[in-house]
């Protein structure tokens, strides 16, 4: 009796925790939500007013006309899809083959490409920028697009669920003749579903707030991103925080929307690529 009173009060405590922990990181955006739809001498002021009393939806409409929103929207949804693809595809079918296939020095290969994790990328920024100049490749978003196609993390993350996979299934389509591009499309895609969310998530997420990667690259207004976009508003309107912080809820769309209709895949994914080391 006395373990389960003990029992009970630890998980009152725990469910307490988290829940002031969870509310702890809602304020912000919570307060940036407000902001959005107040004017400007009203963002700042002390007690806070969490519902404003005249709600100012005025601010989500001027900001589509004080910068080109539209522009910077489209142009940062077209690199996060293509990106996210090519980053699915790329790291899903590096990992099969490090995981399933057995090929000269397999696990030599996959520690070194791992291994560039740790590397920051701000040790071969300048290189890779120049690299891409090389190329003609300045100012496109060809260059972000050919610099994110790949991830060592995506593959690290796939391999690891992949060797969750019993190797019997692909040794059984093997002998009933299925290529390994068979294997991969029929067999390893399907049953990677909570891996490929998780990772999708995480790609999205990153190539949509991705920062330094545009600024560096992308230097005329039209080829701008969402962020960048944002930055420039910053810095011709930094008085204007109302209109900054509708902005900056405009931006947070995708991202919610994205995790809300993943979020099932995505808790499942991260546990089952940690089983296996």
């Amino acid at each position: 009796m006395k373990n389960k009173k003990k029992l009970k009060s630890s998980r009152l405590f725990l469910y307490a925790v988290l829940i002031f922990l969870m509310v702890l990181m809602l304020i912000p955006f919570i307060w940036m939500l407000s902001a959005s739809l107040k004017l400007d001498k009203d963002v700042f002021i002390f007690p806070i007013e969490w519902i404003p009393g005249k709600p100012r939806w005025k601010n989500y409409i001027d900001i589509w006309t004080k910068i080109p929103l539209a522009a910077f929207i489209r142009n940062t949804s077209k690199l996060t899809v293509i990106v996210t693809v090519l980053q699915l595809l790329t790291s899903s079918f590096a990992a099969y083959a490090f995981a399933k296939l057995n090929f000269r020095h397999r696990n030599t290969l996959f520690l070194a490409y791992v291994a560039t994790i740790a590397v920051p990328w701000q040790v071969y920024m300048v290189p890779q920028f120049m690299m891409m100049r090389s190329f003609g490749l300045n100012d496109t978003h060809t260059a972000i697009i050919c610099l994110q196609a790949f991830s060592a993390f995506g593959v690290f993350m796939m391999r690891q669920f992949y060797r969750n996979i019993p190797d019997e299934l692909c040794e059984a389509a093997r002998i009933d003749g299925m290529s390994e591009y068979k294997i991969y499309a029929g067999i390893m895609l399907p049953l990677s579903k909570p891996a490929l969310s998780s990772l999708l998530i995480f790609t999205f997420v990153s190539t949509w707030n991705d920062f330094l990667g545009p600024m560096i690259y992308l230097k005329s207004e039209e080829k701008k991103t969402l962020q960048i976009g944002l930055r420039m508003f910053i810095s011709q309107y930094s008085s204007e925080y109302g209109l900054i912080m509708a902005a900056s809820v405009i931006s947070l769309i995708p991202v919610l929307i994205i995790f809300i209709l993943l979020q099932k895949y995505f808790v499942e994914g991260i546990a089952s690529t940690g089983i296996k080391g």
